[in-house]
């Protein structure tokens, strides 16, 4: 209740984008993580044609931020969600229809673009709409974003006892309906015409070296959170021996952030400078992969029910304190960005800002896989939760760093980019 009390405290444009995102996630888990096994199980394809087809995706989504958080300046970032969510429609439709690699890789293309669009565009819409109360609006966005990655995969597996096609045309009516939802009811906002050329944006935007290190930063976050779908589950289920364990890892996050997302922002905003509690949050999540780490490392399975449940306290534990430290950091980040540079600029930042950190966390992402291979192999199955707390604690170092030097903006006082 007191979520619906908070978002209804907000213009109607914000609640409806808040109501997006838990759709936009709801209809991305629900197909996304499926894909892989429909292309290999169900048309017979390769890994190495399944890893191309889900990299040309993510490439699409990742490489292209920059354009969605632009097109938002120059363009409005109404239309452009509007856009983002209509191409997501058209390439979910093709994941169900398609069954060669020709519609497959369009598909994949198609519904890359579309985050890339829409996400640097909602995020613009809300920093521009919420104006002194972002912090807040960002921790609502959290709460229904990770509600969302929740019901999705949910959701998904149900739909997949009929068939993929229609868990994939599930997906793209939700996006259907998000799309004409918010040409209907989402008001445009005036736009400040550009007065230079958007490479002529983009430089500025480069130029900022305070920025750029902060978005460097940034990587422990990214990396950090991807390990709720890659490292935490398969903490889980080696731990218990149970492969529906992974599921109470996500199960925990949604109900922490329910019950208290809301609470730590308002609690934090007033108290100290907003960079502390992103290095705190950051922290936090370096914290959170030692419970693990004590149950999985060099230890066999569980001997019996009982204790199998001893030995998923400790990686739940960790979830909880890996879930604590987003909701700690993610609202100030998302509320610092924008303040960075001019208030035309806000979607170039926010779109190069996803740029630069998800290459980074692509990396991190890169060196933890390596560190689980490793590890299995040579019987180091600490390295790659320590990979983890080390991505989290320089993270959290590295703003602190910057915080120190006095580097970064507050949100009444943005930074100039000219002299960062």
């Amino acid at each position: 209740m007191r979520t619906w009390r908070e978002m209804r405290r907000f213009p109607l444009a914000v609640q409806l984008l808040l109501v997006n995102q838990l759709g936009v996630n709801t209809g991305f888990y629900l197909l996304i993580p499926y894909l892989a096994t429909h292309l290999t199980d169900n048309l017979g394809m390769s890994a190495a044609v399944v890893g191309v087809v889900l990299g040309v995706r993510n490439l699409s989504q990742q490489g292209l931020f920059i354009i969605g958080g632009s097109a938002s300046d120059r363009l409005g970032a109404r239309g452009v969600i509007i856009a983002g969510c209509a191409l997501r429609t058209v390439g979910f439709s093709l994941f169900a229809l398609g069954d060669n690699l020709a519609v497959l890789l369009a598909a994949s293309v198609l519904s890359g673009l579309a985050g890339a669009l829409f996400n640097p565009a909602v995020r613009t819409y809300i920093a521009q709409e919420a104006a002194e109360r972002r912090a807040e609006a960002f921790a609502l966005f959290n709460v229904f974003a990770t509600t969302g990655a929740l019901i999705g995969p949910l959701l998904g597996s149900a739909l997949l006892l009929v068939d993929f096609r229609t868990s994939a045309l599930t997906a793209a009516g939700i996006f259907a309906a998000l799309t004409v939802a918010q040409a209907l009811v989402l008001p445009a906002r005036d736009v400040e015409p550009g007065k230079g050329t958007v490479l002529a944006d983009w430089r500025e935007v480069l130029g900022n070296r305070v920025f750029l290190a902060f978005a460097l930063a940034m990587v422990g976050m990214f990396t950090l959170e991807n390990q709720l779908y890659l490292l935490l589950p398969d903490g889980a289920r080696q731990a218990t021996g149970w492969d529906g364990a992974a599921g109470l890892v996500f199960l925990v996050g949604t109900l922490a952030n329910l019950t208290l997302q809301l609470r730590i922002t308002h609690a934090l905003k007033e108290r100290g400078h907003r960079t502390r509690w992103i290095a705190t949050g950051l922290g936090l999540m370096a914290l959170a992969f030692l419970p693990p780490a004590v149950v999985t490392v060099g230890s066999g399975g569980p001997d019996g029910a009982a204790d199998a449940v001893l030995r998923a306290l400790p990686v739940l534990v960790g979830a909880l304190l890996l879930y604590l430290g987003v909701m700690v950091a993610q609202p100030f980040v998302m509320e610092l960005i924008p303040h960075f540079g001019r208030p035309e600029l806000t979607g170039t930042y926010f779109g190069i800002f996803y740029v630069v950190s998800g290459i980074a966390a692509a990396v991190g992402n890169t060196v933890v896989g390596w560190a689980m291979d490793t590890g299995e192999r040579g019987d180091a199955d600490w390295l790659p939760w320590a990979c983890c707390a080390l991505f989290g604690l320089v993270s959290a170092l590295g703003v602190a760093w910057l915080h120190r030097l006095g580097s970064l903006p507050t949100p009444s006082k943005p930074a100039v980019p000219a002299t960062a």
